[in-house]
């Protein structure tokens, strides 16, 4: 009786670890997950490689231009051209903002960028954040050029 009742919970929780990973895959259409392209064109004259990264944050509100807001993600690129992507995202709309620290001092994750940071953002309108609709299970492609005209306080 006893190696019944081992052999049976056995095969239930075989069952569970299964289910749980084909539930588990990030982007999977079945999770509703939704995956973000952020292609980037910086042309100011700081060098970008391994150490002067180009961060790209996402937000779940517009309030991120007045310091209001908790990332969702950050994504680094290594080069001015370059595509960062984010998957397995679970909020719709989204907000993309970028930024690039020439003193290679900034990590994306310690708070705003430092004083100087060259700034850029996904928006059709100059200076207001544009939002990023994406449906469950799919991918939506977005273009951030920037600059060094727009810098950190």
């Amino acid at each position: 009786m006893k190696k019944c009742f081992q052999f049976l919970f056995g095969l239930m929780l075989a069952g569970l670890l299964i289910k749980a990973s084909e539930q588990g895959k990030p982007g999977d259409k079945a999770t509703g997950g939704r995956t973000l392209k952020v292609k980037l064109h910086y042309t100011g004259t700081g060098t970008v490689d391994e150490k002067h990264k180009i961060f790209v944050v996402l937000f779940d509100t517009p309030d991120f231009v007045k310091g209001g807001a908790m990332p969702l993600d950050v994504q680094s690129a290594t080069e001015k051209d370059a595509t960062v992507t984010f998957t397995a995202l679970q909020s719709s709309p989204v907000y993309a903002a970028s930024s690039y620290d020439p003193s290679g001092g900034y990590d994306g994750q310690s708070g705003p960028p430092p004083s100087g940071a060259s700034l850029g953002m996904y928006s059709k309108t100059p200076g207001t954040p544009e939002p990023i609709n994406i449906e469950a299970g799919k991918t939506v492609q977005v273009e951030i050029a920037f600059d060094d005209k727009v810098k950190m306080p």
